[in-house]
C-alpha cells in the first residue's frame, strides 16, 4: 500500500494536494469507457487509503451523475479530501443553463453542493473562457462564495494565456479572491501548454494541475502504428471523433511514435510500465503540483498509483524531454537566440 503519497502545496496557497489526483470524468457516464457507481465507489476508497486527497470532478461529467457518485464515495471520509469540482459548460437546454454569469454559476455552484452531499467545495474551476460573460462578473461571484464559505480557492481551466494573465490582475486591482490552481492538458505528446503557460503559472503563484497525462491512454503502449483502434473496449481513442483533442490522428504522429519508443525503452530499464513512466516525468515537471489520473478500472488505479513512488534518473528525464521537445518557433525561438541578458 502506497501510503506515503507526496503532498504538495497547491500555487501559493496553503492547501497540500497529494501528487496524483484521481480524475472523475467516467464514473456513471453512459458509455463503453464508463465506471459503474461500486467500481468507482471502490477506486475512491482505495486511492484515500493510498494517501491520495484531490478528487477532480465538474458539473458536467455525466449529466452530474458523476458528482453524486464521488458524493457518496467520500460520505464519512469527508476530510481526508481536496474536492475539486468546475462550472460553465451547458447543464441545460435554456439560455442562461451554461456560462459564466452570476445566475449560472449560482444555480450550478448549489446544485454541486447537493450531488456532492457536502457544506462547501474545496476548489472550483472556471472551466472555459465565457467570451459572453465579463471576467469581472465571473470573479467578482466566485469571490462572493469564497466569502460565504461555499468554496475555498478558484481555479482556471481552458483559458488562453492572455485570458488568464487579465483575469489575475483584475483580482489583484479588485482585492477579489485570485486563481491558485490551472488544469490543462499536458503529457509528452501534448507539451503545448510549455510555450506560456508554465512561466506565468509559476511566476505568478499557480499549481498546473494536468488533464488527460497518458495522451488519452496512447501512453499505455497498448496501441500500434499500423492499425488505427476501432473497438471501444480499445480504449477512449477508437471512439474519439477527429475534432476531439485527444482524436486518434493527434496521437498517432511519427513524433509521438518516437516518444513510445523512448518511454517503453525507459519503462523497461527501471522496471516500471510505461503509464508510470509517463506520469512519473509529469510530476518532475515545474510547477505542476498534482496530476490527474483518469482511471476507468482498478487495475489501471493500481498501476497509476505505483508513478508516485517511481523517481527517473536525470538520464531517463533527459531522453523524455529531448524526444517530446517541442519544436522551436516564434517568437520563442527569436528570444532564445538574441533576447538573452547578463549583469
Amino acid at each position: 500500500m502506497i501510503a506515503d503519497m507526496e503532498h504538495r502545496r497547491l500555487g501559493d496557497s496553503g492547501l497540500l494536494v497529494s501528487s496524483l489526483a484521481l480524475g472523475t470524468m467516467v464514473f456513471g457516464e453512459d458509455s463503453p469507457r464508463r465506471a459503474d457507481p461500486s467500481d468507482a465507489k471502490r477506486m475512491v476508497h482505495r486511492f484515500l487509503d493510498a494517501g491520495g486527497n484531490h478528487l477532480d470532478t465538474a458539473n458536467v461529467y455525466a449529466g452530474g451523475r458523476s458528482e453524486e457518485i464521488v458524493g457518496e464515495a467520500i460520505r464519512g471520509r469527508r476530510d481526508q479530501v481536496v474536492l475539486a469540482t468546475k462550472v460553465r459548460f451547458p447543464m441545460g437546454d435554456g439560455p442562461n443553463d451554461q456560462g459564466l454569469g452570476r445566475v449560472h454559476v449560482l444555480r450550478e455552484v448549489e446544485a454541486s453542493l447537493r450531488r456532492l452531499d457536502v457544506d462547501h467545495i474545496d476548489l472550483l474551476y472556471m472551466h472555459c473562457w465565457d467570451p459572453l460573460t465579463p471576467i469581472e462578473e465571473s470573479l467578482e461571484v466566485f469571490d462572493e462564495l469564497v466569502a460565504a464559505g461555499k468554496i475555498r480557492y478558484i481555479g482556471v481551466s481552458n483559458f488562453k494565456a492572455w485570458q488568464l494573465m487579465k483575469a489575475l490582475g483584475v483580482s489583484r486591482v479588485s482585492g477579489w479572491a485570485r486563481f491558485v490552481a490551472a488544469q490543462y492538458q499536458y503529457s509528452l505528446v501534448t507539451r503545448d501548454i510549455e510555450r506560456e503557460y508554465l512561466d506565468l503559472c509559476e511566476a505568478e503563484g499557480l499549481g498546473v494541475v494536468p488533464w488527460s497525462p497518458l495522451g488519452g491512454g496512447f501512453l499505455s503502449g497498448k496501441y500500434d502504428p499500423d492499425r488505427r483502434p476501432t473497438d471501444a473496449a480499445e480504449g477512449r481513442l477508437a471512439t474519439q471523433p477527429d475534432e476531439d483533442e485527444e482524436a486518434w490522428h493527434r496521437r498517432a504522429t511519427e513524433r509521438n511514435w518516437r516518444i513510445i519508443d523512448a518511454a517503453a525503452a525507459v519503462a523497461d530499464e527501471v522496471g516500471a510500465t510505461m503509464s508510470q513512466v509517463a506520469l512519473a516525468w509529469l510530476l518532475t515537471r515545474r510547477p505542476v503540483a498534482s496530476v490527474i489520473m483518469g482511471v476507468r478500472t482498478s487495475e489501471q488505479l493500481e498501476d497509476n498509483l505505483g508513478a508516485a513512488m517511481l523517481e527517473l534518473s536525470s538520464e531517463s528525464l533527459g531522453r523524455l524531454d529531448g524526444v517530446s521537445a517541442l519544436e522551436p518557433s516564434y517568437p520563442y525561438r527569436f528570444i532564445e537566440a538574441y533576447g538573452s541578458r547578463t549583469p
